[in-house]
């Protein structure tokens, strides 16, 4: 992970973004906002960057609207959120969900196994759903909906979403082959939970149609 004179500024940058949004949901009465923060954020931990991620991004919003009630993040990226699992992993308060390419050969290959439920506090407040390569629309979208449902009993007053659209079928870096459609259903699947929701962008690296696809992602909040 490279450091370059732009780095500090860039990454400064996407954390008061992801910050912005966040005040917007919790003090503002917005009921979704996007922050469209880059360089992502998500494999960053406590005290070590990584993965092209220097803060993170969901790590912040989500302790400061922890001090406001439960939160849960709900990370899509098509890596594991590693820092953001890392960050929470003996707190209760805080659920962290990630449904990603198994860590059993994609980065970043040791964090991410199914068996990793949260320590001390947090026991039962991580849930990992590692997937095989190749995943499509059906059974992403019924992993998800099965991820709701533990979110749902856990009561969150708020939720953060870690968006990746390395997901996509067609990207460089992902081996999944979800379709435009399938990113619009996880979107909607999300927004389904009527929860003031922060949304924070990660990966994603086809870039002409990443905008395509953020908005297929965000217009079901809408």
């Amino acid at each position: 992970t490279p450091i370059t004179a732009g780095t500090w500024t860039a990454a400064c940058a996407a954390a008061n973004a992801t910050l912005e949004a966040t005040d917007l949901v919790r003090d503002g009465g917005e009921h979704a906002v996007y922050a469209l923060s880059r360089p992502p954020g998500h494999h960053a931990t406590g005290n070590r960057f990584g993965g092209y991620c220097f803060l993170n991004h969901a790590a912040l919003c989500a302790a400061n609207l922890a001090t406001k009630g439960k939160v849960a993040i709900v990370d899509v990226d098509y890596h594991h959120g590693n820092g953001t699992q890392e960050i929470f992993y003996a707190r209760g308060d805080v659920l962290f969900i990630s449904l990603h390419a198994d860590p059993a050969w994609e980065y970043p290959l040791y964090w991410g196994r199914a068996d990793e439920t949260g320590s001390g506090e947090g026991h039962g407040a991580t849930l990992n759903i590692p997937l095989p390569r190749g995943v499509q629309n059906a059974d992403y979208l019924r992993h998800l909906s099965a991820a709701t449902q533990r979110l749902r009993a856990f009561a969150p007053t708020y939720l953060v979403v870690s968006v990746g659209f390395d997901t996509w079928k067609n990207d460089p870096l992902g081996t999944f082959q979800l379709s435009a459609e399938g990113i619009g259903a996880i979107g909607a699947c999300l927004a389904e939970l009527a929860l003031p929701t922060v949304i924070i962008q990660e990966g994603g690296y086809d870039v002409p149609a990443l905008g395509d696809l953020a908005v297929r992602f965000l217009a079901p909040f809408a």
